[in-house]
């Protein structure tokens, strides 16, 4: 008989599931998530899905996201579905979406770019160009980002 090592269910919370495999990671990061937080937290990377092939899992015990945590996670993870837990049971269920125009939440690459400049207080803005793979336009320089895990403020 194999041997399979579960993680264990939680009461109440928020399980991130189908985020893109190697992703988790920079979801903790979002969440501000450390070694040293009271949270009871599990991290599944790399296990495999029908869908994706493979994914990534978070459960954070007795929390709820808030819209710009969920927001910068579709950044990275476009796949992915928030569920609620209540009492060990879901009791909501929704799949993250990319908006087609992003403020604030993603920093520009180019460091030349007026978003970036101390001497003009402009807050970044992003126009959505694909879902999937993520894609994002600078509004002001244009310059596309392809990869925004190292790129969120």
């Amino acid at each position: 008989m194999k041997k399979e090592l579960k993680i264990v269910p939680i009461k109440n919370g928020t399980v991130i599931d189908h985020i893109t495999a190697g992703q988790a990671l920079n979801v903790l990061k979002i969440l501000e998530i450390n070694g040293r937080t009271d949270a009871v937290v599990s991290v599944v990377i790399n296990v495999r899905s029908k869908k994706m092939g493979r994914k990534d899992i978070v459960k954070v015990e007795d929390r709820e996201l808030k819209p710009e945590e969920v927001d910068k996670i579709a950044l990275i993870a476009p796949n992915a579905t928030i569920n609620i837990i209540q009492d060990s049971e879901v009791t909501g269920k929704h799949k993250v979406y990319l908006p087609e125009s992003i403020e604030g939440i993603i920093r520009c690459a180019n460091p030349n770019c007026i978003s970036n400049v101390e001497k003009e207080p402009v807050m970044s803005k992003f126009v959505t160009v694909s879902v999937n793979p993520p894609q994002f336009r600078c509004f002001y320089c244009e310059r596309i980002i392809e990869d925004a895990s190292g790129n969120i403020c």
